[in-house]
């Protein structure tokens, strides 16, 4: 006999660490380690291209890689997940922040700062309150439409440190008109640069690690320097870039990066700050999440694990007020920084803890190294990182599926591109809920008939059914809630206004899950109007908790008819031995 697992304790429950550390061993440690080694190569240019990309000095990126991830192992509950700064929301951060303050100006760094707080606190709100279910409102196809136009406008806002020009504009009509202008003004040697980056970046992400098992390395060694390609790309950039003096020649570079340990810094205690940046620091706090918990459940379920949304919410929460103390910005779980760190075999969240003292000897030993970094190649790693994001496909997918999906895709792409990430996202938002609204406001209901020799009632369009003139069975397949409970009504007394002489309606409700107040109104209605023509309601398969609410009503006493275990024995009681008639689904109209 198997005995009930004990619940987790309060301090366990907040605290994942103290569940999977209790069983931490050498093997997990060995594993970590490992992971931990290959994260941190990838981490190092991605940390400092994403940084350039939010329009901010590249030691923010490597501050916003070390603490952040520490708090992530303590209160996250991926073993998995990879945090920190991450291409989607450094543009947001980029848009947001750029409404504020001009790039480079201190006012734009504590502004951003400043939002990885208020994102942190938003984050860490839902989570204390089990709000992670607002979430779901933001559909999958909106979603994946604003990760593929962010991707596109990613790349498009990176080819002027790719060309060497000056350019600006939070919208692809904006920043190609941008780079047109001066197009004029192309730099060659930076051009040269970008390019084969490019090019090269490109190729390892195919092209190398095939060539480097047939050499003979072990695939663990080939993976390794596989994923070494953008470090060999940025020391190979530096060297040439030093010894050329391209400086000089006009090609822009990094130049000084403070060396030593992440600063302490604190968030503006502005409040009309805080009022500019609250919806920016909404939308990403959402954003990120939703692309934080999709990895994280993706990767938790090939391993039969599993991660609890409200903490992961706790988790992204403290790692972004982590960063706002430590220097960084805001930071959620990576896509393919997790797919790493999972066929890496990273095995515990400790990995991410390693990651962070990797980066942190970085910042300690490496940066002076960086002055001469071309901007061009880091450029070209965010542009080969975010085209993978690029899922066009999601467009003839939707239509092919569902027109109404596909308006909501297009149109959360086309104004994303041509408004910036802000309008798109609050688009894509709004889309979300009102295609929610819109697809139960309308639900699917159902006149249904028995199927012959069985007991079970299937729609009398689609299948050869027994039914009776005297008796109308409507299943609903949803909820009954305001925005559908007059569709319902009108449905129905437009069926019973026809020329059979109908004496029975039944509501089977064996998919409503929920009753509100208004719908409860409106059945009231219902069941008066239908007792005015002689009609008597019924309702049939009605689930425990629906009916606990019903009899809190007075619309049971009020009900002109009964209410049946199942559909079977209300077909049965109010069909008389001779009533019932054969349907074709042809001849009834399918």
């Amino acid at each position: 006999m198997k005995t009930a697992q004990p619940k987790p304790s309060r301090a366990r429950r907040y605290l994942p660490i103290l569940e999977w550390g209790r069983s931490y061993d050498g093997q997990a440690l060995s594993s970590d380690l490992m992971a931990a080694l290959i994260v941190t190569i990838m981490l190092i240019p991605q940390s400092l291209a994403y940084a350039l990309l939010a329009g901010l000095p590249a030691e923010m990126g490597l501050y916003a890689s070390i603490l952040p991830l520490v708090a992530y192992a303590v209160f996250g509950t991926s073993r998995t997940l990879a945090v920190g700064p991450v291409a989607v929301v450094s543009l947001m951060t980029a848009a947001a922040v750029g409404a504020i303050a001009a790039p480079g100006t201190i006012g734009y760094a504590t502004a951003a700062i400043t939002l990885a707080f208020l994102s942190g606190v938003i984050l860490l709100a839902l989570g204390l309150f089990r709000l992670g279910f607002l979430a779901n409102f933001l559909s999958h196809p909106v979603i994946a439409g604003f990760i593929t136009a962010s991707g596109l406008l990613i790349a498009a806002s990176q080819l002027k440190h790719i060309l060497g020009i000056p350019a600006e504009g939070h919208s692809l009509t904006g920043l190609i008109a941008s780079l047109a202008r001066n197009l004029g003004q192309t730099n060659p040697y930076t051009l040269a640069i970008g390019l084969a980056a490019l090019a090269f970046l490109f190729w390892t992400r195919k092209g190398l690690k095939p060539l480097l098992l047939k050499t003979g390395l072990p695939p663990r060694a080939a993976e390794l320097l596989a994923r070494a390609g953008p470090v060999a790309a940025v020391a190979v950039s530096i060297l040439v870039t030093w010894g050329l003096n391209l400086a000089d020649r006009g090609v822009s570079i990094v130049g000084a990066v403070p060396q030593g340990l992440p600063p302490f810094t604190l968030p503006a205690l502005d409040p009309g700050l805080w009022r500019e940046l609250f919806l920016s620091a909404l939308l990403i706090s959402i954003i990120g999440f939703v692309e934080s918990v999709s990895v994280a459940q993706t990767l938790a379920a090939k391993r039969r694990q599993r991660i609890v949304p409200d903490q992961e919410l706790i988790g992204l929460g403290a790692s972004n007020i982590a960063a706002s103390v430590s220097g960084g910005y805001p930071v959620t779980g990576g896509f393919a920084r997790s797919v790493v760190n999972f066929d890496a075999g990273a095995e515990t969240p400790a990995a991410g803890a390693f990651t962070a003292v990797g980066i942190l000897l970085a910042a300690l030993l490496l940066t002076p190294l960086l002055y001469f970094l071309p901007n061009a190649v880091l450029a070209a790693t965010i542009i080969v990182a975010v085209l993978s994001l690029v899922d066009l496909t999601i467009l003839k997918r939707a239509w092919s599926y569902s027109r109404v999906d596909f308006a909501a895709v297009a149109a959360t792409i086309l104004l994303t591109l041509g408004f910036g990430v802000e309008i798109g996202v609050s688009a894509g938002v709004a889309l979300s809920v009102a295609l929610h609204l819109y697809k139960t406001s309308r639900p699917h209901v159902a006149e249904v008939g028995l199927v012959p020799g069985t007991q079970h009632f299937r729609n009398i369009h689609r299948h050869t059914v027994e039914t009776s003139p005297a008796l109308l069975t409507i299943r609903i397949d949803e909820s009954l809630y305001f925005a559908n409970a007059a569709f319902l009504q009108d449905l129905i007394l437009d069926r019973v206004t026809c020329d059979q002489p109908i004496r029975h309606v039944v509501l089977m409700c064996s998919a409503v899950n929920e009753i509100d107040l208004s719908a409860l109104d409106t059945l009231e209605e219902i069941n008066r109007r239908l007792g005015e023509m002689g009609i008597a309601l019924h309702l049939s398969e009605v689930k425990g908790p629906v009916m606990d609410r019903l009899k809190r009503s007075h619309f049971l006493d009020q009900l002109s008819g009964e209410v049946f275990l199942s559909q079977y024995d209300a077909f049965r009681r109010l069909t008389g031995p001779h009533d019932p008639a054969r349907v074709d689904p042809a001849a009834a109209g399918a």
